[in-house]
C-alpha cells in the first residue's frame, strides 16, 4: 500500500508559486490556526515579503496600500470566522477604487459546516458583489488532474485581480487537519518550465471585456470623430480620480483645442498652470459661476472632490449641453445623473484620436483666457489669505493642506485622508509636479487609512500623509509594530478634537451646541502625540504654522514612522474658509 502524499501542502505551495509568477511580491497575514497551510507556503517563499498584523482590519488596509501604490495585488490571508469579516472594509475600498488584491480566507471543511463547529460561519459570498471573482476551494486531495487545476486556479485568481477593472478576488480555502506538513512526499505540481503563469491573463475568459482591444480602439476613434465635429469653443474637461491620461497628451489637447481643464489633485494632473486649480473657490461665487456656462463637458475618471463644483456642473448640464464620460473600464461614475454619452476606452487612445480626427484650426481664446485670468486672481487671493490673514494661531487647516503638499520632496507619495483633508487639498493646493497623490476615495471612509499609508510606503517610499485626528484614532491598531517595519512615513495629523467636517454642515446651525457636539463632532480628548509615543514612534507637536514645513522635512530626513501633530480649532476654521471664499469672489468680480 503506497504512502499517502501531502496534497494540502502541495496545493498551498502551488497557489503561492503561481502568484509569484504573476508578479506578486508581498503577502500580508493575520495569524490564526486554520490558515496554517497557506501561511506556511507564503512564509517559505523567498521571493515574497511577508507582513504580519495582529488586527485583521489593519492587515487588510496594509494590503490595500500595497496594491494602490504598486498596481500589484498583495496576498491577504486570515483564519476562518470573524477574522474574515474584518477584511470587508478594505475589500470594499479595493473594489470601488479598482485596487488589485488577493483575499484568502481559510475555512472549515464541509463536514464542519452548519453543525455548530467553533469559529465557523458561512464564508461563501461573504463580500457580496464587491469582488471581481470568488472561488470556494474544497479541501485539497491527491486526485488525477488536481495539480493542473491548482495551477489554473492560482493563475485565474491573479489575472482577475489585475484585470479590467482591477480589484479584489476572494479565495475561500477549506482545509482539513493536519494543517502542518505531514512529512510525506508532496503531490507533484510543476509549473510552466519558462517560469510564466499557468495561464496568461488574456487566456482567462473572465478577464476579457466584451470587445477586443482593437474594437475598443475603433470605438474610441468613432466617438472621437463625433467629438471633433462638436463645438469645443467653450469646452470643459473635468479630470477626477483615476483620470488616466498622460501630461503630454493633456497639454497637447488643451493647446490645440482651447478647452479648459479642471484638475483634482487626485487625478495627478494638477501639475502645471495650464489646468485650473481654484475652481472650488471660484464656483462658490454666484456671479462668476453664472457667467461661465460651457458648451461641452468631458469627464475623465471620477467626479471632482469639490461638492460646489459638482453642483455647478449639474446645474449647467441641466441646460441640455453634452456631457461625456471617458473611462477605460466602462464604470458608471455619474452620481448627479448628467452624463449623456459614455465611452469605454483608454483616455490616452481617446484624446489622441480626437486630435488626429481633425486638425484644429485657430480658436477664439477668450474662453480659456477668462478662466486662466480668474484662476490666477483666485490663486493670489488664496495665497494672500493663507500667508497673512491666517497667520495667527491656531493654524488654518486650508493653509496646512496647501503647505504640506508644496513642501514634500519630489518623488514622494502623498496620501490624503477623506473628510476635510482631501477637501482642503482640493480647495487650496496649487499645481505641483513630482508628487503622486493618493487617497481612499473608493468608498471615502476614514477607517484603515493609517495602515493603507504604511502599506503604500512598503511599495514605494518615502510617504507623507495628511489626516485628521479621528482618522488617526480609527486605525491606531495599525501602529502596532510600525516602528519596526523599516518604513519612511510622516503622518501629519490635523488635531481639531473631533469631526471638523461636520462644522460645515447644516446640523451645526440647526442643533443646539451640546447635541451637535455629542452626535457629530464627538470630541475624544486623546493626546495624539502621547498615543504615538506609546507605539514607540517619535511625535512632534506644531503650534505655529511656520514651523510645519521644517518639521516635516526633518521627519522625512530622519526616516522611520513619525507623527507631526498640528492642533487647530474647528469653529475658527469654518470662519476662515468662508473668509477666503469671499476674498476670491471679490478678486474675480470684474474678471
Amino acid at each position: 500500500m503506497s504512502t499517502p502524499r501531502d496534497a494540502t501542502t502541495a496545493f498551498a505551495r502551488t497557489l503561492v508559486d503561481e502568484w509569484v509568477r504573476a508578479g506578486v511580491t508581498d503577502a500580508v497575514i493575520a495569524p490564526g490556526s486554520r490558515s496554517t497551510p497557506i501561511v506556511l507556503a507564503l512564509a517559505n517563499e523567498p521571493r515574497l515579503r511577508l507582513h504580519v498584523f495582529i488586527d485583521e482590519r489593519s492587515a487588510a488596509a496594509f494590503a490595500l496600500g500595497i496594491g494602490k501604490v504598486s498596481g500589484r495585488p498583495a496576498v491577504l490571508c486570515c483564519t476562518s470566522g470573524t477574522a474574515a469579516a474584518l477584511f470587508h472594509g478594505a475589500v470594499l475600498e479595493a473594489f470601488y477604487a479598482r485596487v488589485p488584491m488577493i483575499v484568502c480566507t481559510a475555512d472549515r471543511p464541509p463536514e464542519l459546516q452548519n453543525v455548530g463547529a467553533s469559529q465557523t460561519i458561512n464564508q461563501i459570498g461573504l463580500y457580496g458583489d464587491a469582488v471581481r471573482g470568488e472561488f470556494n476551494s474544497l479541501p485539497p486531495e491527491d486526485l488525477p488532474n488536481a495539480p493542473e487545476e491548482w495551477r489554473a486556479l492560482g493563475a485565474r485568481v491573479a489575472a482577475l485581480a489585475t484585470g479590467s477593472p482591477a480589484g479584489p478576488v476572494h479565495l475561500n480555502l477549506a482545509f482539513r487537519e493536519p494543517l502542518v506538513p505531514t512529512g510525506a512526499p508532496l503531490v507533484p505540481a510543476p509549473g510552466r518550465p519558462d517560469g510564466k503563469p499557468w495561464q496568461l491573463a488574456e487566456m482567462v475568459t473572465e478577464m476579457s471585456t466584451e470587445m477586443s482591444t482593437g474594437d475598443l480602439d475603433s470605438l474610441a476613434r468613432t466617438a472621437a470623430t463625433q467629438l471633433a465635429a462638436a463645438d469645443l469653443t467653450k469646452g470643459l474637461l473635468v479630470l477626477g480620480t483615476g483620470a488616466r491620461i498622460s501630461p503630454p497628451t493633456l497639454a497637447r489637447f488643451l493647446a490645440e483645442t482651447g478647452v479648459v481643464a479642471m484638475a483634482d489633485p487626485l487625478s495627478n494632473l494638477r501639475t502645471t498652470q495650464s489646468v485650473i486649480s481654484t475652481y472650488d473657490a471660484l464656483l462658490r461665487g454666484d456671479e462668476f459661476a453664472s457667467s461661465v456656462t460651457p458648451s461641452f463637458i468631458i469627464q475623465v475618471g471620477g467626479p471632482l472632490t469639490s461638492k460646489a463644483t459638482n453642483s455647478w456642473r449639474a446645474r449647467v448640464a441641466s441646460t441640455g449641453i453634452p456631457v461625456w464620460s471617458i473611462d477605460p473600464d466602462g464604470i458608471w461614475s455619474d452620481p448627479d445623473h448628467v452624463i449623456t454619452e459614455r465611452v469605454s476606452a483608454d483616455p490616452e487612445i481617446f484624446f489622441t484620436a480626437v486630435l488626429d480626427a481633425r486638425g484644429f484650426d485657430s480658436f477664439d481664446s477668450s474662453w480659456s483666457d477668462r478662466w486662466q485670468r480668474a484662476d490666477e486672481q483666485a490663486r493670489i487671493a488664496i495665497d494672500t489669505f493663507c500667508d497673512t490673514a491666517a497667520e495667527t494661531s491656531p493654524p488654518f487647516e486650508g493653509r496646512l493642506a496647501r503647505d504640506v503638499l508644496a513642501a514634500v520632496p519630489d518623488g514622494t507619495t502623498f496620501f490624503v485622508a477623506s473628510s476635510m483633508p482631501v477637501r482642503d487639498l482640493d480647495s487650496f493646493s496649487a499645481p505641483r509636479a513630482g508628487v503622486r497623490v493618493l487617497a481612499n476615495r473608493g468608498v471615502s471612509g476614514i477607517d484603515g487609512f493609517v495602515s493603507t499609508v504604511l502599506g503604500g510606503a512598503r511599495a514605494a517610499g518615502p510617504v507623507v500623509a495628511l489626516l485628521g485626528d479621528l482618522c488617526f484614532l480609527h486605525d491606531s491598531n495599525g501602529l502596532l509594530g510600525a516602528a519596526t517595519r523599516d518604513l519612511n512615513v510622516t503622518l501629519v495629523v490635523v488635531d481639531n478634537n473631533g469631526g471638523g467636517i461636520f462644522s460645515f454642515l447644516p446640523q451645526a446651525t440647526v442643533l443646539d451646541p451640546a447635541t451637535f457636539e455629542t452626535l457629530f463632532t464627538t470630541p475624544v480628548g486623546v493626546d495624539i502625540a502621547a498615543l504615538a509615543e506609546v507605539h514607540g514612534l517619535t511625535a512632534t507637536v506644531v503650534t505655529e504654522v511656520g514651523a510645519l514645513v521644517p518639521t516635516i522635512n526633518a521627519a522625512i530626513a530622519a526616516g522611520g514612522v513619525r507623527v507631526v501633530v498640528v492642533r487647530t480649532d474647528p469653529t475658527t476654521n469654518v470662519d476662515r474658509h468662508r473668509e477666503v471664499w469671499a476674498a476670491v469672489a471679490a478678486a474675480v468680480k470684474n474678471s
